[in-house]
């Protein structure tokens, strides 16, 4: 009898361990799955759209800049900067965007594809986190390329305010870069009408500063040097630009 209660707390001891090495075995501990992802930062965008309304200046890709303030692509009444004389001038906005993109106000920057002809319309989409819409900026230029150094734009928008949906207008005039002499010859024109160099680093303008542009004369009207016509005459304003928050 006794032989047979030792057998059987045997057998129990030797069950006993085996379930418990089988629980050692399968731990069914509950491991919480790792967290979801952080959601992606609020984005927002602008579509920048510049028409042309002149008659015969086509212009040079536009060059479209978000900024805080702190930043200005020109000044009326000031110098040119180096950027925006190459631009004024030749119709390359490299330099100027490299400018900017160094600069520490600058949120985003963004170029037209191709020159716009007469009535013809260009958008450029800056896109940018919403948090850095807090004070934002928008500067516009481009030149008009049948000139000397006549270009035209929009310095320091303010567009923190802009709802989704929502659009600014602006009808914006032309200014002279005041770095190169009103010629209006074509080996200084690298437009169609000229097909000059454009660009030239040394300044022969003697205001040396941004002003309000006073207009093409052209040779129908009197000016010896002129190889431009009434043609290529433009009034203010020579741009319409249209600013949309589309996110």
């Amino acid at each position: 009898m006794n032989f047979q209660k030792g057998r059987v707390l045997r057998l129990f001891a030797i069950l006993a361990g085996s379930m418990l090495l089988h629980a050692c075995d399968n731990d069914d501990t509950i491991v919480p799955p790792p967290p979801p992802p952080p959601p992606p930062p609020a984005m927002a965008s602008f579509d920048v759209t510049m028409v042309n309304l002149t008659n015969a200046q086509p212009l040079s890709p536009a060059t479209v800049i978000a900024h805080q303030s702190g930043y200005s692509m020109f000044l009326v009444g000031s110098p040119a900067g180096a950027g925006l004389e190459e631009m004024a001038e030749g119709g390359d906005n490299t330099a100027l965007l490299a400018e900017a993109t160094a600069d520490a106000a600058v949120v985003v920057t963004g170029s037209g594809a191709a020159p716009i002809g007469p009535a013809g319309s260009d958008t450029v989409t800056l896109d940018m986190l919403n948090s850095e819409r807090i004070g934002l900026h928008l500067s516009v230029g481009t030149m008009l390329v049948n000139t000397n150094d006549a270009f035209s734009g929009l310095n320091g928008v303010p567009v923190e305010a802009l709802a989704v949906g929502e659009t600014l207008q602006f009808d914006a005039m032309a200014y002279d870069a005041g770095t190169e002499a009103d010629t209006e010859m074509a080996a200084h024109i690298p437009g169609p009408a000229g097909g000059g160099e454009g660009f030239n680093a040394a300044r022969d303008d003697q205001a040396d500063q941004v002003a309000g542009h006073t207009g093409v004369v052209s040779q129908d009207d009197g000016l010896a040097t002129s190889d431009l016509t009434e043609q290529h005459r433009f009034d203010n304003p020579v741009m319409r630009i249209s600013i949309e928050r589309t996110l």
